[in-house]
Order: structure tokens, then sequence, then C-alpha cells
């Protein structure tokens, strides 16, 4: 090809808009780019909400009690005979209820209700009544462990004449061990509770004792 047509042939090609076509590929890539990172950006944006958001949920329960009541019919031989704080032979047993409510993971509550009335000692039995929080500590095999601080009153009955009964301040420290059967059932392995009980005219007692149940999930 003689050396005119070449030198046509090149100034040809350089006169082309080379820049359109470049243009259009960067254009279309840099789309790509932020539209997988807009994509990646939403997707974080949901984890984050996810991780944030406040799971509220209630479950409602049953259990099995077995208490030392610390008292077993003494009382003082000086005047007015105050009750007096004592180990009973026999430990109480009864039954229960409680109610769990989770409003965030460090904000929870309980509130509990016990009747032991069974193996009485001199017809001595108490009734809890008791509202406070818990709070998770750690998880052990599949356990979930909580603490808790409860308050309230419980009734006492201190022998067999109807009148003489009366009613008393309770706080209660304890923990309990809670392991999840499935979505909506929880076995409570283990729940142990002191309690410090106060009145006017009566010793401060110290009961303690543990139960087990099993909750279901209501929401």
């Amino acid at each position: 090809m003689p050396n005119h047509d070449l030198n046509l042939h090149f100034s040809s090609l350089a006169s082309l808009d080379l820049d359109v076509p470049c243009t259009m590929r960067q254009l279309a890539f840099a789309m790509l780019l932020v539209l997988a990172a807009s994509t990646t950006r939403l997707a974080q944006a949901q984890a984050e909400y996810s991780a944030s958001e406040k799971h509220i949920s209630a479950a409602v329960g049953g259990t099995i009690s077995i208490f030392q009541p610390d008292f077993a019919g003494n009382y003082s031989p000086i005047p007015p005979h105050n009750a007096l704080a004592g180990t009973s032979p026999y430990p109480l047993i009864g039954l229960g209820v409680y109610l769990d409510v989770k409003l965030a993971h460090w904000v929870q509550l309980e509130v509990e209700g016990r009747r032991l009335r069974f193996d009485q000692y001199n017809h001595i039995y108490e009734d809890n009544y008791l509202a406070g929080g818990r709070v998770p500590i750690c998880r052990l095999w599949k356990a979930g462990i909580y603490g808790k601080v409860l308050g309230g009153f419980s009734k006492m009955q201190f022998s067999g004449d109807p009148g003489n009964h009366g009613r008393v301040t309770d706080i209660a420290f304890g923990g309990s061990a809670d392991i999840k059967m499935t979505r909506r059932i929880t076995l409570r392995a283990i729940d142990f509770e002191y309690q410090h009980m106060s009145a006017r005219h009566f010793a401060n007692f110290s009961p303690y004792g543990a139960s087990v149940g099993i909750a279901y999930r209501l929401f």
C-alpha cells in the first residue's frame, strides 16, 4: 500500500471520537458501583435496625416449690410474746405462678405468687406475693442464668388458731436458670430465693427455698 494511503488511513482513525464509547462504559461502571454501594448500605441499615429493635415478650408459668419458713412455732417468753425465728423441722411445699415480661435485654420484670400450704408443721404456712426486676447474667450450656430482686408481702399463719396470722413485708433475692425448649416453651430448671420478712410485733424471718417450673410464651 502506498505511504500516502497509510498516512491517510491513520489520519482518519485519529480523527474518530474515541472518547464517547469510553465515557459511556465509565458511566455504566460508575452506576454499577453506586447501585452496589446503595444495596450494601441498605442491608447494613436493616441489620442495624434489627439488632437495635426492642422485642417485647411475655411468658406465664407455673412452679412447684419447697421452702424453709424459718419459723417453728416459738415465741418470746417476754410480753408481748413475739414470734421468734427458727428452723422448722418440716419444709413447706407449695404451688405458684409467675409472669416474666421482657421489655429490652436489660429491662425485664417478674411477678410471682406462691402458696406454701403442704407439709405443714404446727399448722404453719406462708403465701408470697412479689414483683420486681430480673437481669440476664450469662449463658451456661443451654441455660440462661438470671438474677432478680423482688419485693412485696407475704401472709403467714403462725399456728392452728385461725386468728393467729399476719402480713409481713417481704424482699427476695434470687436467681434462676431457664432453658428454652421450643419457641413457646421454657423450662425453669431451678429458681432459688432468699427472703427477708419483717413486720411490727414480729421477729425478722429469713425463709429460703427452691422451685422448678415451666412457662409458655404469650407473645
